[in-house]
This record gives C-alpha cells, structure tokens and sequence, in this order.
C-alpha cells in the first residue's frame, strides 16, 4: 500500500527521501521528530507508552488519541472528550489504563473497520496480531 518502504519508512509519506539508501539513523530521527515528540509519548505511563506509540505510527495520532479516549471513558465515570488531541485530561487519566485494555480498544476499532468494510478482513488478522503483540 505505501510502496516502496524501509524500516517502516514509505516513500507514499516521504516522496522526497531516498528510501533505498535511508539509514538506521535517519529513519530514528524520522520516527522521533514526526512521530514521538508529538505524539507526547513521554507523558503517557510506562505501560501503555509503546503500544500507544505503536498506534501512532500505525494509525496516526488523531486516531490513536481517539482510542486511548475512547479506553479511558470506558472505565471513568468522569468523561473526557474524545476528539483526538492529547491534551493534560488525556494525559492525566492515561494513568489508569492498562496495555491489554488499550490493545483490546486498538482490536475493536480494526473490527470496526471490518464490519464497515468486509473487503479489509482480509487484513484483520496481521491487524490483530500487531495490536497485541506490542
């Protein structure tokens, strides 16, 4: 789907780099400054920081928020909105969320989209796999 691509890196999203010869280093502070940092990563508990990253990278940042919102309001009987912005309310009630409730909300959402689009399952699974793997 992104063509052609290196250590996760496509040129669909970086049509300017030279993928072929991109090295470890530069797809590190790819990763760093286009994903982590704004992201806000860092902030997140322990627990659920690498899933929650993984998610960015793999979903983008609005919709990995989303989810974590959506995570978190599933178990808080004080609602934050969940409108995909990793404000202080995200941050702050993240602290109660554990990496199998996340990675559960992370599946849900991949079956969403296949019961919305019964053509995809086919990718359901490698999906699934990520979802709970990381």
């Amino acid at each position: 789907l992104g063509g052609e691509t290196k250590y996760g890196i496509s040129k669909r999203w970086y049509p300017e780099l030279d993928i072929k010869n991109l090295s470890m280093d530069a797809a590190i502070v790819i990763y760093y400054d286009d994903y982590w940092t704004p992201s806000k990563a860092r902030d997140l508990p322990e627990e659920i920081r690498a899933t929650y990253f993984d998610m960015v990278v793999n979903m983008g940042q609005k919709r990995a928020v989303k989810i974590l919102q959506q995570c978190i309001n599933s178990k808080s009987v004080n609602k934050i909105d969940e409108d995909g912005l990793i404000g202080k309310q995200t941050i702050k009630h993240a602290s109660g969320v554990s990496k199998k409730r996340l990675q559960a909300y992370r599946c849900l959402y991949y079956a969403a989209i296949v019961k919305d689009k019964p053509e995809q399952e086919r990718f359901y699974y490698g999906w699934f796999k990520r979802a709970i793997s990381v």
